[in-house]
């Protein structure tokens, strides 16, 4: 690769996992980054495209409340569901990991420490 060459970080909207992937997520959000991230490859770009389970939130919540069961139990369910639906639909993420993950609380905090500074 050029050393001048740009790296292209492309990410979708983080699905809350208390459902199912549906058409309008699909159409309105994880195709179009998809297609972007087809292009630049076909194009040979260095490209990383990541997203992952928003596991937290009040629609979890209210999913667990009306189940009975533990937000846990609605996140784990959901977002094993949605990386499936993503495979499924050839959507290949480099990267499909969840919000609740250590990595992600240190990484989020770096940035916003970083940033702040």
């Amino acid at each position: 690769m050029n050393a001048n060459a740009k790296r292209i970080l492309v990410t979708a909207a983080l699905p809350y996992a208390n459902g199912p992937i549906h058409l309008g997520h699909l159409a309105g959000a994880y195709m179009p980054a998809d297609i972007y991230v087809r292009y630049q490859r076909l194009k040979r770009r260095e490209v990383l495209f990541i997203c992952g389970s928003d596991e937290h939130g009040v629609p979890i919540t209210i999913a667990a409340d009306k189940e009975g069961v533990s937000p846990q139990v609605i996140v784990d369910r959901f977002h094993t569901m949605n990386a499936k639906s993503f495979a499924d639909l050839g959507i290949s993420f480099d990267n499909y990991s969840r919000t609740s993950l250590p990595l992600h609380l240190e990484t989020s905090k770096e940035f916003f420490l970083d940033f702040s500074s």
